[in-house]
């Protein structure tokens, strides 16, 4: 993938390639410490990540998934599912290609240094809502020059961060985040030729914390998602962070069944990523400070080691006992945890960083498709210029 448009050093970017798996497990340090997780997660990065994985250990790690050797960071999401209406039975999609962390430079436009900060030790955050199952806004996205009112509400926001994009590459491509929503299966069927992209942006505006209780407290969205102004009570900008994960939907286009996130979530509304800070921080503001290239690839940064695929392939991380025998692939009768599967529109209740008590779960129905879904056109982005590129909004070509 490429990014247009970006041709400063305020604009600059890389694109963390994390083409293999470092596991693929019901583990999640954030939210169930020490703990097994509510549901599965595809998992990228070191080899240290655990229940209770932090910085420290993750510094640890022997080996990363992920191309550059100094990044032992822990990348993860929910997985996707595909359920047969013959059979009810699950089975996981295949991921193509890993995933992609972009690693995006903005500055605050007010700030006279354009300082980016790099991840601080001990840093660690989620984006997404686990739980949330409807989106009250305009669909498509409303002209940013009207982004007023509501539309700067961090509620807003949270979930303008939430991207699926249809893959046709016979087509010109949508822009990133455009759609909020993930499309039904006769939608992906008829449109979707090459699968289905999710998206995840990250809050990059930080009031100087390393995490919070809920793990998103200390950080908040800027006016525009991915670019803008940070509010007042969140004044440094960090790196601005995109997870991207392409999931092959088209595999089961002759197939009749129906579309689930590992989560219990049909609506994609509930679509949601973490990250653990796994650098060294006096290097990762190197990278930050020098890293500049506006091509965006990560053998243009003389300061990072680049592993061959026979090095980051092969770098796992070791499930703990009590997980082992969880069944996360092939044919099952339920998603891996078991979780209640919520169409929506009314909020799920899975268990959330810093909550006291886990989520009350019952067995798996057949995913319901009752909760309405918006309706969204195919549509390619719009490229942007290099003298547009701070001013990127959703929509735009970012692909």
């Amino acid at each position: 993938t490429v990014l247009l448009g970006l041709s400063s050093p305020v604009t600059a970017f890389w694109r963390m390639e994390c083409r293999a798996r470092s596991g693929y497990a019901q583990i999640d340090p954030l939210v169930s410490f020490g703990g097994i997780s509510e549901h599965i997660h595809a998992i990228h990065g070191g080899s240290a990540f655990s229940p209770t994985a932090t910085t420290n250990d993750l510094l640890q790690s022997d080996c990363t998934s992920c191309s550059v050797a100094e990044d032992k960071s822990a990348y993860w999401t929910p997985s996707l599912y595909f359920q047969d209406s013959s059979t009810g039975e699950f089975e996981v999609v295949q991921q193509e290609g890993g995933m992609l962390a972009y690693y995006l430079l903005f500055a605050n436009s007010d700030d006279p240094e354009q300082k980016v900060h790099a991840f601080p030790k001990g840093f660690q955050m989620i984006a997404g809502d686990v739980n949330q199952r409807n989106f009250t806004y305009p669909v498509p996205d409303i002209e940013k020059s009207l982004w007023t009112g509501e539309f700067t509400e961090q509620k807003f926001l949270r979930q303008a961060a939430v991207g699926f994009n249809c893959l046709n590459y016979q087509a010109a491509p949508e822009g990133t985040l455009y759609r909020h929503f993930f499309p039904d299966k006769g939608y992906l069927d008829a449109n979707c030729a090459d699968g289905i992209r999710a998206e995840l942006m990250f809050p990059s505006c930080w009031n100087g914390e390393t995490t919070s209780p809920d793990s998103r407290s200390h950080v908040a969205y800027p006016s525009q998602v991915m670019t803008g102004d940070c509010p007042k009570e969140f004044p440094k900008r960090l790196v601005s962070m995109l997870y991207e994960t392409i999931w092959r939907t088209d595999l089961f286009a002759d197939r009749a069944g129906t579309f689930g996130w590992s989560n219990g979530d049909p609506s994609g509304f509930g679509y949601h990523g973490d990250f653990i800070m796994g650098w060294q921080e006096d290097f990762l503001q190197s990278a930050v400070d020098t890293c500049t290239n506006p091509s965006g690839k990560i053998a243009d940064c003389p300061l990072f080691t680049i592993q061959d695929e026979a090095t980051y392939s092969t770098c796992s991380i070791t499930e703990p006992e009590n997980i082992q025998s969880i069944k996360v692939t092939g044919n099952l009768k339920n998603l891996p945890g078991n979780p209640a599967i919520v169409a929506g529109p009314e909020y799920a209740k899975g268990k959330t960083a810093g909550s006291i008590n886990p989520a009350t779960l019952a067995p798996a129905p057949i995913i319901s498709s009752s909760a309405a879904v918006p309706t969204l056109s195919y549509s390619s982005g719009v490229s942007i210029s290099p003298t547009e590129a701070s001013a990127y909004v959703p929509g735009a070509v970012f692909a």
